[in-house]
């Protein structure tokens, strides 16, 4: 595996995020979501958000395949003020124990070092990202929030403080 991580940039870039963010829901979610909601996520809506939102989205290349994705900014609201947030990371499920989705953690905390800390959010259920998440750092603050992914879900919020 000959890993680069970088922005998006290329047209070529925007379609393989949007492929990665459609397998790795298909892949990840199955059996946590509605599966009518899941039939909705279709590759070709996946790339057209790609496109819409290029902005503060890294890539992990295996040679030219995108193996993965982080999103990252400010955190979206005021309840964390001094906050950055990792707010998608997804890697395709035959990279996973690979250091795809460490890599692409550093890089995005990288970019956010002017926070004191960071903050995401997970799907409860979502054993394997919890698991990753909190050898990362994270650990569950007690926020959560209800979806509606085509029924009623979960997602607990995780935050990390940054190492002095």
């Amino acid at each position: 595996m000959n890993l680069v991580i970088k922005p998006m940039e290329t047209g070529e870039e925007m379609d393989g995020k949007g492929y990665v963010h459609y397998k790795s829901w298909h892949e990840t979610y199955e059996g946590l979501v509605d599966p009518g909601y899941l039939e909705g996520i279709t590759l070709e809506k996946c790339i057209e958000t790609a496109r819409r939102w290029p902005d503060n989205i890294l890539v992990a290349k295996d040679g030219e395949r995108v193996a993965g994705f982080a999103a990252y900014g400010a955190y979206r609201d005021e309840t964390l003020p001094g906050c950055g947030e990792v707010f998608a990371l997804y890697v395709l499920k035959e990279y996973h124990g690979r250091g795809v989705g460490y890599g692409l953690m550093d890089a995005a905390a990288k970019r956010l070092s002017g926070y004191e800390q960071i903050a995401l959010w997970v799907l409860r259920g979502n054993e394997q990202a919890v698991r990753f998440y909190e050898r990362y750092g994270f650990r569950f603050d007690g926020t959560q929030a209800q979806l509606m992914l085509g029924a009623p879900a979960v997602e607990l919020r995780m935050v990390c403080q940054r190492q002095e």
